[in-house]
């Protein structure tokens, strides 16, 4: 720990403290975590902690400074042959490696950790009594101490999952996409589930929990109809970046305390839907063609959002996949 006085804290130091609150040992076995770059010796007094390793982001960390990133979503999780500067994510680790800025990714054992990435989203849901909504299986390397992917907890108040939709986009971070929701409107909500980041592959737990609704992001079309079909808890579909944001603010305050480091925030809105637009509601009355939808209102920063993309399909042929559990 760094204290008045004291030196300044290495690489080394700031992997050990994010090894002790993160262990690698706790992520899945797919998934690539732990130092990316950076020589172990460097002096770390600035760090940067975003969710997304992308040239904006790395951007903001240079010029404010950095020595260090820790980053939520690898950089390099599927395996590659070359990080020529020709390609994206070889002109990232450049950048990188030529401004002497280290690398640190913690992913799903930051999901599983607690507290970790689903325990500051409950928290901006206002969600006490957390437990977790997929233990470790026992006897594997995180299972214990209320660990385990997304949280389930109890509203301060019941709301309808109209309020409780509306709750949830003034609460996360803004963003075009804004949340959406699936079920009645009307239904009364007590009980949350929530999951940082892709969440479906946790209905079925959401479900057996016996939970009112479940937040979550990256939900498609056909497991959700089919949850709701089969009388699962209602839906609640926030961006991939919102869900995954506020651990970030938890991230950089044991920083701070333990090492005694400068941390910098990105609240850089990462996420690739950048405009959303509102259909029209249809007519209603006898003869009316169709019955309009629960609600049409568009959340919070329903508008164009000012961060653009320079990245092309050429760029990386196999986009990393950011999910708890990987699709083939």
């Amino acid at each position: 720990m760094s204290t008045t006085g004291s030196p300044p804290p290495t690489v080394a130091d700031v992997v050990a403290v994010l090894e002790r609150r993160y262990p690698p040992a706790w992520a899945e076995q797919w998934d690539r975590v732990g130092l990316v770059l950076g020589e172990p010796t460097t002096v770390v007094r600035r760090v940067a902690c975003v969710v997304d390793v992308v040239p904006e982001t790395v951007a903001e960390a240079l010029a404010i400074g950095a020595n260090m990133i820790v980053a939520h979503h690898p950089l390099l999780l599927r395996g590659v042959s070359s990080v020529a500067p020709t390609t994206y994510k070889g002109r990232i680790v450049h950048q990188l490696i030529r401004a002497d800025v280290a690398l640190h990714v913690a992913h799903t054992n930051a999901d599983v950790a607690n507290p970790g990435v689903s325990d500051a989203l409950a928290a901006r849901l206002g969600l006490t009594g957390l437990r977790p909504l997929h233990p470790p299986a026992p006897g594997s390397p995180a299972h214990g101490e209320g660990r385990g992917i997304g949280r389930i907890g109890e509203l301060s108040h019941p709301m309808t999952l109209a309020e409780l939709t509306r709750h949830a986009a003034d609460v996360l971070p803004p963003t075009a996409w804004g949340v959406r929701a699936a079920g009645d409107s009307s239904r009364v909500i007590r009980t949350v589930a929530v999951s940082g980041g892709s969440g479906d592959g946790f209905l079925a737990d959401a479900t057996a929990a016996g939970v009112d609704a479940f937040l979550t992001a990256d939900l498609r079309h056909h497991p959700a109809g089919e949850h709701l079909a089969e009388g699962g808890p209602a839906l609640l579909d926030a961006a991939h970046w919102a869900t995954e944001r506020p651990w970030l603010d938890d991230l950089a305050a044991h920083l701070r305390a333990t090492l005694g480091v400068e941390t910098y925030v990105s609240d850089l809105d990462t996420d690739p839907w950048s405009v959303h637009a509102a259909s029209p509601l249809p007519p209603t009355g006898p003869g009316s063609p169709a019955t309009p939808q629960e609600n049409h209102t568009p959340a919070p920063g329903a508008t164009a959002t000012t961060r653009g993309r320079t990245a092309s399909a050429q760029d990386d042929p196999h986009p990393a996949v950011d999910d708890k559990e990987p699709r083939p």
